[in-house]
């Protein structure tokens, strides 16, 4: 085997061929695409997964919810796990257990069975999460990581775009197997890829031992408070389950950290947030995907029940966000290189910002061609924030932590995700429901005037908006005061020892 910058590739042959980390780059990318599209191909099937097993949407929603919370409260491990037996192994794994678990949700006889399946897809897809970031890291200079890293961004965004419309016809063809069967052509692909195409497995120079209470309290105290989120609007806020969730997070989450700053080898090294690059840009990017994901969440069911479109169309007003995101992405990713992350992040935002300014604005009539324009402009502020952004985070850590960094990073994300979906949610069923008291109606009830249902939908939408529009401010803010560029590794190390 021969090293090239930082890698050890297949074969001498590659060593003196620059272009070969663009192979590398494709190989994430078979992962990204797969991932992505089956996070949004499943969301199509509830439905018909309901029927088939007669069971009800409360457990069926747990097809989606088993996958979420496993991906998420394990990327950080998951991570860690790379950085300690090597990046390579733990990828290529990935797509040997997601292409399984893609297999037995294709044959599951039960709804229980499943969400079993489920879990096991999400372990493979935390595999390649957690560790496509840290690749592209580690084979593209820091000249050019912002342009792979936009690819990467735009290749997800294409995918959870087509996902519904893929899902939806394999239904109709073949049947809701299909769209578990469907990842195992393009598992096989990535496994080939994987194994011919990255460097070899680089372990940690170290005999670092797992932070195996860590990992509990971690795990433990994130899904408490995913949880308590997700399932407080059902249970009642003030249920003795959802309490219970949260009191058990309060205390998981601190004896965590507490841990993590005692242990020789922790899971999660919290001197990596003494980098302003990697804190802040954190903090940022779950901000952003909260907003994203909010909107995305409430947008339907305004363009439904506010403005009477039909299903079909209102997917099809959605798809210009992850599409712009495609388009922008890869340019944005280009000039962070050149100019730093600084101007492409805060100016993101800022897109992102007047984005929900002007839907703050949507009423009952709003034009279309309006309401289009703005969730282009909100895609377009999110390609040029999301890849500079990831950049900067992995350029802030050390090459051996370029794990642990890519778990967090996406872990964030997944945040963000739960947390705008819940949080919005909670604020608009509030608020909607306090103006339709105040006018003398239960918030269930069949004999509201359409007026008067109208005007509490928009009580509780424009609000959201709003809030989402001061975090899109936050943001820009804290990217302002970015460094024009990220550390690169050796600086990082050098930051990280002291």
């Amino acid at each position: 085997m021969s090293k090239g910058k930082g890698l050890t590739l297949p074969h001498p042959f590659f060593s003196s061929r620059p272009s070969w980390k663009w192979f590398i780059l494709t190989t994430v990318l078979v992962g990204a695409t797969m991932s992505a599209l089956d996070v949004s191909i499943v969301n199509v099937a509830m439905p018909t997964l309901k029927d088939e097993f007669g069971v009800s949407m409360a457990l069926i929603e747990w097809v989606a919810m088993a996958y979420m919370l496993t991906l998420t409260i394990f990327l950080p491990l998951f991570g860690r796990l790379a950085d300690m037996f090597g990046r390579t192994k733990l990828y290529t794994t990935g797509f040997a257990v997601f292409t399984a678990g893609s297999v037995l949700c294709g044959m599951a006889p039960s709804a229980a069975f499943l969400i079993g399946a489920r879990v096991i897809q999400a372990v493979g897809a935390g595999l390649l999460q957690a560790n496509s970031v840290a690749i592209i890291t580690q084979a593209f200079p820091s000249s050019e990581r912002g342009k792979a890293i936009g690819i990467q961004g735009a290749v997800q965004a294409v995918s959870m775009s087509v996902g519904p419309f893929v899902g939806g016809i394999l239904i109709a063809a073949v049947g809701w197997r299909a769209i578990f069967y469907v990842n195992l052509p393009i598992g096989i692909i990535g496994i080939a890829f994987a194994l011919l195409i990255l460097p070899k497995s680089e372990k940690s120079a170290k005999k670092e031992k797992i932070d195996y209470f860590g990992v509990l309290t971690f795990a433990s105290g994130l899904a408490c408070l995913v949880l308590a989120l997700n399932e407080g609007a059902k249970e009642g806020w003030t249920s003795p389950l959802i309490l219970t969730y949260f009191i058990l997070a309060a205390i998981l989450l601190p004896a965590f950290v507490l841990t993590e700053l005692k242990v020789q080898y922790p899971m999660i090294d919290l001197k990596l947030f003494k980098s302003y690059s990697f804190a802040v840009g954190n903090l940022t990017g779950m901000l952003s995907y909260y907003v994203l994901f909010a909107v995305l969440f409430l947008m339907p069911f305004y363009l439904e029940q506010v403005m009477g479109l039909g299903v079909a169309l209102t997917g099809s007003l959605l798809t210009p966000i992850p599409l712009a995101m495609a388009i922008v992405a890869p340019f944005s990713g280009s000039i962070s290189d050149k100019y730093g992350s600084r101007v492409m992040t805060a100016s993101g935002m800022f897109v992102c910002a007047v984005s929900m300014f002007f839907m703050m604005f949507a009423g009952q009539h709003s034009s279309l061609v309006l309401l289009v324009s703005e969730l282009v402009v909100l895609g377009i502020g999110m390609g040029m924030f999301t890849p500079p952004n990831n950049s900067a985070i992995m350029g802030s850590a050390p090459k051996e932590k370029l794990g642990v960094a890519g778990g967090v990073l996406n872990m964030m994300r997944s945040l963000g995700l739960i947390f705008g979906v819940d949080i919005s949610g909670l604020i608009f069923s509030t608020l909607k429901n306090q103006y339709l008291n105040e006018k003398g109606y239960a918030s269930h009830a069949s004999n509201i005037p359409v007026t008067v249902r109208d005007s509490a939908f928009m009580s509780g939408f424009v609000v959201v908006i709003v809030v989402l529009l001061a975090i899109n401010v936050i943001s820009a803010i804290l990217s302002v005061a970015k460094k024009d560029a990220a550390l690169d590794s050796e600086a990082a190390k050098e930051f990280l020892a002291e």
